[in-house]
């Protein structure tokens, strides 16, 4: 307990804030940055993110290892759960999208007290509308895991996972409501450190807990999801520290209402309901995706899972521009600069084209190594490294997806993503089932479908850009 309370206290210390009056900070956000400046910023703030969700790669893969060195039936369970707690998860972050814009608005324009009451709204609200959800889950567990059909071993382990993971979803939430109001007033830098310190405490505690380590109880599969809520716990409580402290002039504890405002939650939601939706649409189209997979055979679904976890690790520095651009676009809206909105958009779709194209680039030139990291069957290699290459083609379209997304949902434009990526992946899961069924059985076939709708997504993004843009009134 004492070492828990020194390892907050030293943290909290060391990200103390330097003072930063309202004052100076409105001034300051009315300076136009240079071009060199708006290049610092966006890639400070996606190098951070880029670190911090490599970081939670790592650990979900560290966990996969952990729970499959306990056979194939606690790995199936876990497996099943994690899909319920990623669609609560995806739904659930309308609460972060919603704040983290606001408050990126308000920042920008130097609001700072009202960025932090719109801070404090969140926290608020992540716990009334988090603590209900998950008693609602715990009843549901085991109805929602009977969904997938399971053997009854498997289920048990998929019931035992879920009903203890489901108490993590309030502080999961903050953890991410927290990270986005931290990046929307210019610090990734903290979400990145306590992710990794979060990370490491996950590690340790679940490792401890499934196999019985330093005289605790040997939990099995289930251990690993109480070591998820010791971590996501002390993660929830360092970050809440720290915005309560203050960071960049905004605090949560600071002026302002002190009851939660129905308003405010309409107002998140008017944002981050769209990003929810888009989110839950494509994880559910992924999903989607496995029974047409299924009907090649066990290697090919195999290699399919191989492609995704090496399209995830593509995914990063899209995340990474994504979300740098929803943060500094929802700043220069706040200060009402309209060039600095469109020089951001356009130095986060820069590198992030060249960066996702780079990763293209090697995951044509590596494939089958990359595939044989995780299995080395000759038919798996040869049919996962086909995918891998489709993939990499496809990855200079999607990061014109990525950055442009995230650009238009800093100036508030949450429905546009939802409609373009969400029509876009579920037009791919359609014409992925005609290429098998019709064209190219093969596992490459599924993720043609992917090449070939793209670029027409990557394109209507960027007509959406431009007219939002230009309408936009000062």
């Amino acid at each position: 307990m004492r070492s828990t309370h020194v390892l907050m206290s030293g943290i909290l210390r060391d990200m103390q804030p330097e003072a930063v009056s309202i004052e100076h900070q409105a001034t300051t956000t009315q300076q136009t940055p240079s071009r060199s400046q708006l290049e610092k910023r966006v890639l400070r703030l996606a190098w951070t993110v880029i670190g911090e969700n490599l970081l939670q790669t790592m650990l979900g893969v560290v966990d996969t290892i952990l729970v499959a060195s306990l056979g194939a039936v606690a790995l199936a369970g876990v497996g099943a759960a994690l899909q319920v707690i990623y669609v609560t998860t995806a739904a659930l972050s309308a609460l972060s999208v919603g704040v983290a814009v606001l408050v990126a608005q308000a920042y920008g324009a130097g609001r700072l007290v009202e960025a932090g009451a719109l801070a404090r709204q969140g926290l608020f609200w992540s716990v009334l509308i988090g603590l209900p959800i998950t008693v609602i889950g715990l009843l549901l567990t085991p109805t929602l895991i009977g969904l997938f059909g399971l053997a009854p071993d498997v289920s048990q382990v998929g019931i035992d996972y879920l009903a203890v993971t489901m108490s993590t979803i309030t502080t999961l939430t903050m953890m991410l409501l927290i990270g986005g109001v931290l990046r929307g007033i210019s610090d990734s830098r903290t979400p990145m450190i306590i992710t990794a310190v979060a990370n490491v405490i996950n590690v340790i505690a679940s490792a401890a807990l499934i196999f019985g380590w330093a005289g605790l109880p040997a939990l099995g599969a289930v251990g690993s999801a109480w070591g998820s809520v010791v971590a996501r716990l002390i993660g929830a409580i360092l970050l809440a520290g720290i915005l309560w402290r203050g960071r960049n002039g905004v605090r949560a504890g600071g002026g302002g209402l002190w009851w939660p405002q129905l308003s405010v939650l309409r107002d998140i939601l008017r944002i981050g309901m769209p990003a929810a939706v888009e989110e839950v649409l494509i994880i559910g189209a992924i999903a989607s995706l496995t029974p047409v997979v299924a009907t090649l055979g066990t290697i090919p679904l195999a290699a399919h899972r191989v492609a995704i976890n090496v399209l995830s690790l593509s995914f990063l520095p899209g995340i990474g521009f994504g979300l740098a651009a929803t943060a500094l676009v929802g700043q220069a809206v706040g200060a009402q600069r309209l060039a600095e909105a469109r020089a951001v958009a356009q130095i986060a779709l820069r590198w992030a084209v060249i960066w996702m194209g780079g990763l293209g680039v090697l995951f044509i030139v590596f494939a089958e190594g990359l595939v044989r990291i995780f299995n080395n069957d000759p038919q798996l290699v040869a049919e996962g490294a086909a995918a891998v290459r489709v993939v990499a083609l496809t990855q200079p379209a999607w990061a014109v997806t990525f950055a442009l997304g995230g650009a238009l949902r800093g100036l508030g434009d949450t429905l546009s993503p939802l409609v373009i990526s969400g029509s876009a992946i579920w037009i791919c899961v359609g014409l992925a089932l005609v290429i098998v069924l019709w064209w190219v059985p093969a596992l490459w076939g599924i993720w043609l479908a992917f090449l070939i709708v793209g670029p027409f997504e990557a394109a209507v993004f960027w007509r959406k850009w431009q007219q939002r843009i230009s309408s936009w009134s000062l």
